[in-house]
């Protein structure tokens, strides 16, 4: 990994920590299912203009079916999970949850491939569950009513990643632009009988049009193609180190922007998911530069 690469993937990672943000502004005045429809459709639309201008083709008639299944775990489920815990938790707190995901896609394929869970997986297990409950134990918002709801759906979304992980492997023969172009138009199609059941209101408040925008074409179809390009240069291992970064500046963001704190507990609890995250994962961040290369710009 070169100095480039290492700033690709902090541009990843401020990207992505901003969809919290702009989840956070827009959810709870134009509704979780909405938002999260828009979001969708824009990635979409954005991403078959790249793949008019690179050629690219889907093959539905092949792949359809896997379209489907990765659109619904890995965007329309957690996406809309997560635009609905947005509604009540802040995008501090939504990041850091954000980054269990890693644990539970972990644990899953070891289930799945019945691969012995191991002492240190077994601690990092109990880090991450240990550092949701510093986060959610001890931040006086997140202690009102109903917030075990919410914070039920933000975990639930981070599973629905996991399951995601466990699903796609072994599926290597589609490209990875493919599954992100393909997904998405299959998750936005598949989140349209939702609709219904959440309210929805309109909004000509330019901040809440701008977040949907920034949230469906920057966050999700600009930093598909940032991470796909990371993956094609430096491999999808190297490429998933952005989960570890995303809740920095997911905190980062909602301090700055929306005066959320930053709390001991938010510290803490969050260093203590990563914790959990690095035991189950085995990542080591100095393997890294380990095959660097010679090059740095």
């Amino acid at each position: 990994m070169t100095i480039k690469h290492l700033l690709q993937l902090l541009s990843l990672a401020a990207l992505w920590g901003g969809s919290f943000l702009f989840m956070r502004i827009a959810a709870p005045v134009i509704g979780p299912a909405i938002l999260i429809e828009l979001r969708l459709l824009l990635a979409a639309l954005f991403l078959l203009a790249v793949a008019t201008f690179l050629k690219r083709h889907l093959q539905l008639r092949q792949h359809w079916k896997h379209y489907c299944i990765l659109g619904w775990f890995n965007s329309a489920l957690p996406f809309l999970l997560f635009a609905y815990a947005a509604q009540a938790l802040s995008a501090s707190l939504l990041s850091i949850l954000n980054a269990t995901a890693p644990i539970w896609g972990t644990i899953l394929v070891a289930l799945r491939y019945k691969k012995t869970i191991t002492l240190k997986v077994f601690a990092g297990l109990i880090a991450g569950i240990s550092g949701v409950a510093l986060l959610v134990g001890f931040d006086p918002a997140v202690l009102a009513a109903d917030s075990w709801v919410v914070i039920g759906a933000a975990l639930s979304a981070a599973l629905s990643y996991g399951i995601a992980t466990c699903y796609a492997q072994g599926k290597s023969a589609i490209e990875p632009f493919a599954n992100a172009h393909g997904s998405m138009w299959a998750a936005s199609l598949l989140l349209l009988p939702l609709l219904p059941f959440f309210p929805t209101q309109a909004s000509s408040d330019p901040e809440i049009i701008g977040s949907v925008l920034l949230l469906g074409i920057v966050c999700t179809g600009i930093a598909y193609l940032f991470y796909f390009r990371l993956i094609a240069e430096i491999g999808a291992p190297s490429a998933l180190t952005v989960v570890y970064i995303v809740p920095v500046f997911g905190v980062l963001w909602g301090h700055l922007l929306l005066d959320e704190p930053i709390g001991w507990h938010t510290i803490t609890g969050g260093l203590t998911i990563l914790t959990g995250v690095v035991l189950v994962t085995g990542f080591n961040p100095l393997s890294l530069w380990r095959n660097r290369g010679a090059s740095y710009v």
